[in-house]
């Protein structure tokens, strides 16, 4: 057996034709997983600082925390593999829209990110797209691998944002729903670690076909 053929790329078999995965796929992944862990670990800490620690100091240490998760967020939704084109560029334009608007709220406001947010819950109309985002991301991977944690995070990230919008969430509600927001998002990003790296891949073949029919169109 020569080495080429132990260095041979596995070939699947997809919708639409045989497709190899190459290492620039399994970066992508990579980096796709690695935004997640950094959201999913600063939106853990931030939320424990507020449940357990709730002083003025602490509201200040939330910006930067915020700008950590907002970056690790707009970097898995560079990275993540979704068919609908469409679909990924609107995910991609919420983010940005939530983070323009964060940006603004933080330069203007003088309190701090998380006081103002929350004391003027109207300013949900323009960070909170960035939650909507990653509700999207939560509704593709509960859709695509039928995980538990997303399956709860998609209804819940709205219930509580809507929840508080409205002012219709008592206090201790809207806590308990973020300390389990905090702690699935912290799971969801932990399992994706150890998942296989082609099955987020997906089905290149059906990119390779969607790529084909819009290009004909042109």
């Amino acid at each position: 057996m020569t080495t080429q053929t132990l260095s041979a790329p596995e070939i699947y078999q997809g919708q639409f034709g045989e497709f190899t995965i190459n290492q620039s796929d399994r970066q992508g992944v990579i980096i796709y997983r690695t935004g997640l862990m950094v959201a999913a670990l600063s939106f853990a800490i931030g939320s424990a600082l507020v449940l357990l620690n709730p002083n003025p100091t602490v509201f200040t240490a939330l910006t930067p925390l915020y700008a950590c998760f907002s970056l690790g967020l707009g970097v898995s939704l560079v990275t993540i593999h979704i068919y609908m084109v469409s679909l990924h560029r609107l995910l991609q334009v919420f983010w940005a829209v939530g983070t323009i608007a964060a940006i603004v709220l933080a330069l203007s406001s003088s309190t701090p990110l998380a006081i103002t947010v929350y004391n003027q819950p109207l300013t949900l109309f323009g960070i909170g797209c960035t939650f909507v985002a990653l509700t999207g991301i939560y509704f593709k991977e509960a859709f695509c691998f039928n995980r538990l944690e997303t399956k709860v995070l998609t209804p819940l990230v709205p219930l509580l944002l809507l929840g508080h919008l409205v002012g219709i969430l008592p206090t201790q509600g809207e806590q308990i729903l973020l300390g389990i927001w905090a702690i699935l998002f912290l799971i969801f990003a932990l399992r994706k670690v150890v998942q296989a790296i082609p099955p987020d891949i997906g089905d290149k073949s059906v990119f390779t076909y969607l790529h084909e029919q819009r290009s004909a169109k042109v």
